[in-house]
């Protein structure tokens, strides 16, 4: 063949990415968003306690609930946010924090650092339950 003329492609799929500039934004929009359900269910998790020393059992059981949500579909994924597989296809960057507005430190010990606050108030929340049914 030519230098002139195209090569064939044969077997081979030409990959297609979109352009650097629709990508970063993609991956922003990501980042913006994972770290708003983050906060939301961080809140939560703070809240949880929180409520329950008040003795708002019923606010307490909801933010529970809600975070169990959570924890099924990290459990679901193999412990993983679905926003964070979704950021992957927008970067080859893999540090803790390449698909939250998070820092690294905290990105990297998010589960066992939310995990542990959660089981602790999820354990005050039980202690008033069972105080507030006598």
């Amino acid at each position: 063949m030519s230098s002139t003329s195209p090569e064939p492609l044969g077997d081979r799929v030409p990959q297609l990415r979109p352009p650097a500039a629709p990508r970063t934004a993609v991956l922003t929009a990501i980042k913006i968003v994972h770290t708003i359900v983050w906060a939301t269910f961080a809140g939560c998790i703070f809240a949880i306690p929180i409520a329950s020393l008040y003795g708002d059992n019923n606010t307490a059981s909801w933010l529970a609930a809600i975070v169990f949500v959570e924890v099924a579909v990290l459990a679901l994924n193999k412990w993983r946010c679905p926003l964070t597989s979704l950021a992957a296809r927008y970067t080859s960057d893999r540090d803790a924090n390449f698909d939250i507005y998070l820092p690294e430190w905290l990105a990297k010990h998010n589960k066992v650092i939310f995990g542990t606050i959660y089981l602790v108030g999820m354990a005050t929340a039980g202690v008033r339950w069972v105080l507030a049914a006598r």
